[in-house]
C-alpha cells in the first residue's frame, strides 16, 4: 500500500465541502441531514486520514509523553522521606512537594484545552513537554526545598498540558468508532504511570548509585524523545482563527478559585480544623472566585470552559462520574504504599512491587475493553461494569488489616484495577463522541480537570481522615499524650519493640481499611451516574473531519 504524504492530502474542509455539495445535488437540492452528510463524508475522509501505521507512530510519542507527565506526580511518593532529610526540609514541606505539582497540573488543564481549540495542537503539546523538561532539570539539580517547590510548579504546568492535549490530539486524528482500542491503551498508560510511580521511585532511592534526584531526571530523555517523535510523526492541520482572544481573566479566576479550594483541602485537618475560621475563609474565597469565573465565562466570546457544554447530559454525567472516580481511586490507593510499609513492614521497593496486581488488572481491562468497543461499537456496558467492579474492589479493600495475606490483598487490588481500567478512559470517549468537534478540546480538558480535582480533594480529605483515625488509635492504645502527636510523623517500624510494633501495625491497617469503606459509597455513586448516560452510536469521523464538516455547514456552503 502506498502512503500519501501529509502535503499531498486534500484539505479536510475542501473534502467536506465537496461531499456536502455532491450529496445536495444527488438529493435535488433538498437540505441534507447530519446522518446523510456523515455517511457521505466518511468515504472521502478515509482517503486523507492518517493510516494506521502513521497513527501508531504518532501515538507512541503521545503515550511516551503522557507516561512521564503522570509519572512525575507519583514517582516521588516513596522518595519524599529521603528528599526531605537531604534538603533539611520540615514536615510541612513534605506535603507541598506533591501538592504543588498537582495544583499546577489541575488548575491549568482548562487553559490548555481552550488553547487547543484555537491554536496548533502539535506546537502546544511540544511546548508542554519542554516545560516539563525544564521543571524536571531544575528539580533534579535543586539546592534546597524552595527551588524544588518552584520546579514542581513548572513540572505541573507542563504535565497539565500533556495530560489534556494528548487526549485532545487522539480525538482529532481518530474517529470515536475506532478510538476504543487506542483510548484503552491511553487508559492503561495513565493507570500504569499513576500506580507504577511509587515502585520506580522506591527502586531509584534504594539504588545507591542513582538516588532521589533521578526521580526527576528519569523523565527528561523520554520527554525529549517524545518531542522529536511527535515532530516527525504527528501531522495535524493548522488552526488559524483570526481575531480570537483568550479569556485570560476567566482563566485567572478559575485557576485562583480551584487553587484556593485545593490548598484548603490540603491544609485542613493538619494545620487547622475542618470546622474553623481558616476553613471558612478558604472556602468562601474559593467559592467567590469561582462564582466570578462563572459570571465572566458566561459573557466571554471565547470562554475557557464553555458553560454550554454542561447542558449536554452526557458531558455532565461523565464529569460527575470522573470526579467520583478521582475521589475514590486516588483518595484510596495513594495510601496503600504507606499501608504496605507500616502495617505490613515492607521496604519501599517491595511496597512498589505489591502494586503490580492493580497495574496488571488495569492494563488488561483497559486494553481489552477498548478493543471490544472498537469491534462491536458498544461502550456503555463497559462503563457500568467498570463502575460496579470498582465499587466491589473498594469494598474488598475495606476488609484489609495488619494480618491480611499478600495474596488476598493482591486479589482485591486486581479487582479494583479491572474496574478502573474499564471505566476511566471510556468516560472521555463517551463525552468526546457527544460534543461538537469545535468543543472537543474544552470538553476533554474539562473532564480531565474535574477528575484531577476529584483526586486532589480525595487525597486531601481522606488523608485527613486517615490522620484522625491514626491519632485516635494512638490515643486509645498509648494514652492521650501519644495521640496528640501521633500524626506528626510516620513511625519507623524498624526501631519499634515487638509489642509496640504489633499495635502500630494494627492501627495503620484498621485506619487504611476505613478509607476504602468511605470510598466505596463514593464509587457506588459513579455507578448511578453512568447508568443515566445515554448510549449513542460512535461517529466514524475523526475530530478534524467532524470539525471541517461542521464549519462547512455553518458557513453556508453553496449546494451546487
Amino acid at each position: 500500500m502506498t502512503l500519501t504524504s501529509p502535503s499531498d492530502r486534500p484539505d479536510p474542509a475542501d473534502r467536506a465541502e465537496a461531499v456536502v455539495a455532491e450529496d445536495a445535488v444527488a438529493l435535488g437540492g433538498v437540505p441534507v441531514t447530519a446522518e446523510a452528510v456523515d455517511e457521505a463524508v466518511a468515504p472521502a475522509a478515509d482517503s486523507g486520514r492518517m493510516s494506521r501505521g502513521e497513527v501508531v507512530q504518532a501515538l507512541s510519542g503521545l503515550m511516551l509523553g503522557m507516561f512521564v507527565a503522570i509519572l512525575a506526580s507519583t514517582v516521588v511518593s516513596n522518595a519524599l522521606p529521603r528528599i526531605i532529610a537531604d534538603l533539611d526540609g520540615s514536615q510541612s514541606v513534605y506535603t507541598w512537594i506533591v501538592t504543588t505539582e498537582l495544583l499546577a497540573m489541575t488548575a491549568t488543564v482548562p487553559l490548555w484545552g481552550k488553547l487547543a481549540d484555537l491554536y496548533n495542537k502539535k506546537l502546544l503539546i511540544q511546548i508542554s513537554l519542554a516545560l516539563f523538561v525544564a521543571g524536571s532539570l531544575i528539580a533534579g539539580f535543586t539546592p534546597d526545598v524552595g527551588v524544588l517547590i518552584v520546579s514542581r510548579v513548572v513540572q505541573g504546568i507542563g504535565a497539565g498540558g500533556m495530560t489534556a492535549l494528548a487526549t485532545i490530539v487522539l480525538a482529532a486524528i481518530i474517529p470515536p468508532r475506532e478510538m476504543g482500542r487506542y483510548s484503552g491503551m491511553f487508559g492503561a498508560v495513565f493507570g500504569v504511570a499513576t500506580i507504577a510511580g511509587p515502585l520506580i521511585g522506591g527502586v531509584l532511592v534504594d539504588t545507591s548509585w542513582l538516588g532521589w534526584r533521578w526521580c526527576f531526571f528519569i523523565g527528561v530523555p523520554f520527554s525529549l524523545a517524545a518531542i522529536a517523535l511527535l515532530q516527525k510523526t504527528l501531522h495535524l492541520p493548522s488552526v488559524r482563527r483570526a481575531g480570537v482572544k483568550i479569556d485570560w481573566l476567566g482563566a485567572f479566576l478559575i485557576t485562583a478559585g480551584v487553587s484556593t479550594l485545593l490548598i484548603w483541602s490540603t491544609l485542613a485537618g493538619q494545620h487547622f480544623d475542618w470546622a474553623s475560621g481558616e476553613t471558612a475563609a478558604f472556602v468562601a474565597g474559593g467559592v467567590v472566585l469561582l462564582a466570578l469565573a462563572v459570571w465572566v465565562e458566561s459573557r466571554a466570546d471565547e470562554p475557557i470552559i464553555p458553560l454550554g457544554i454542561f447542558r449536554n447530559r452526557t458531558v455532565t454525567l461523565t464529569i460527575v462520574a470522573s470526579v467520583l472516580v478521582g475521589v475514590a481511586m486516588f483518595g484510596g490507593t495513594v495510601f496503600l504504599s504507606q499501608y504496605f510499609q507500616v502495617a505490613l513492614g515492607k521496604s519501599p521497593t517491595v511496597a512498589g512491587l505489591m502494586s503490580l496486581p492493580m497495574i496488571f488488572g488495569l492494563l488488561v481491562s483497559s486494553v481489552v475493553a477498548g478493543a471490544l468497543i472498537t469491534k462491536f461499537g458498544r461502550w456503555k456496558i463497559y462503563l457500568v461494569a467498570g463502575a460496579i467492579i470498582m465499587t466491589i474492589g473498594m469494598l474488598l479493600l475495606s476488609t484489609i488489616g495488619a494480618g491480611t495475606s499478600v495474596l488476598m490483598i493482591s486479589i482485591h487490588m486486581a479487582v479494583l484495577g479491572i474496574g478502573v481500567g474499564m471505566l476511566m478512559q471510556n468516560l472521555v470517549l463517551a463525552a468526546q463522541n457527544d460534543v461538537p468537534a469545535a468543543e472537543l478540546g474544552a470538553a476533554t480538558s474539562t473532564l480531565t480537570f474535574f477528575r484531577s480535582m476529584g483526586g486532589a480533594i480525595g487525597v486531601s480529605a481522606l488523608g485527613a481522615v486517615l490522620a484522625g483515625k491514626v491519632t485516635s488509635g494512638f490515643a486509645e492504645k498509648f494514652g492521650a499524650a501519644a495521640g496528640n502527636g501521633g500524626t506528626a510523623e510516620v513511625p519507623d517500624v524498624s526501631t519499634l519493640p515487638p509489642q509496640v510494633l504489633a499495635v502500630v501495625k494494627d492501627i495503620y491497617g484498621t485506619a487504611t481499611a476505613e478509607l476504602f469503606l468511605i470510598g466505596a459509597p463514593i464509587a457506588a455513586l459513579a455507578v448511578i451516574a453512568v447508568l443515566f448516560i445515554k448510549e449513542k452510536p460512535l461517529s466514524t469521523l475523526s475530530g478534524d473531519e467532524r470539525r471541517a464538516q461542521e464549519e462547512a455547514a455553518a458557513t453556508g456552503i453553496p449546494l451546487h
